[in-house]
């Protein structure tokens, strides 16, 4: 059976002097970012950091993703008992749903990369519980906001 890391990670090899025109070739770094979903969602890293932006990205945004898929599916849950008697409730809660969770979807990339471009930017490392506050963050920050929009309309 394949290890997982192998599956799930490349490599970025670069000299010593990157840019450097192609000087001292002959110390190589190897900077293997590992992207297994399953990592991410133990926190398991042994007490290592996240120290690219990719890792940093990845982590932060995949905990934003599932965060807003249990919002998203818990309040689905909701709007399909609550409108169970209504004629197009199931098309209704399809569509608010659906439409909900790719807004937070698409504003998680771009917010998780805000995060860890300034992380990067830095110079500091991210460790795996911050980018789970960070990414259950947004989800938090989009639900208080929604509900400030409706509680603005009544």
């Amino acid at each position: 059976m394949p290890s997982s890391k192998a599956k799930y990670s490349y490599s970025i090899k670069r000299g010593a002097n990157p840019g450097g025109g192609g000087r001292n070739m002959t110390t190589n770094r190897d900077y293997s970012v590992n992207l297994s979903v399953q990592q991410v969602l133990s926190l398991w890293v042994q007490g290592t950091t996240l120290q690219h932006f990719t890792e940093m990205w990845y982590w932060v945004f995949l905990w934003c993703l599932f965060s807003s898929l249990f919002v998203h599916g818990a309040v689905g849950l909701l709007m399909l008992v609550m409108l169970q008697r209504h004629k197009r409730g199931r098309l209704i809660t399809l569509v608010l749903v659906s439409v909900g969770f790719l807004a937070s979807l698409s504003g998680g990339v771009i917010t998780s990369a805000a995060v860890a471009g300034v992380y990067r930017v830095a110079g500091k490392d991210m460790a795996p519980l911050e980018a789970l506050v960070f990414g259950v963050g947004q989800t938090a920050l989009s639900v208080i906001i929604s509900f400030s929009r409706i509680l603005a309309t009544l």
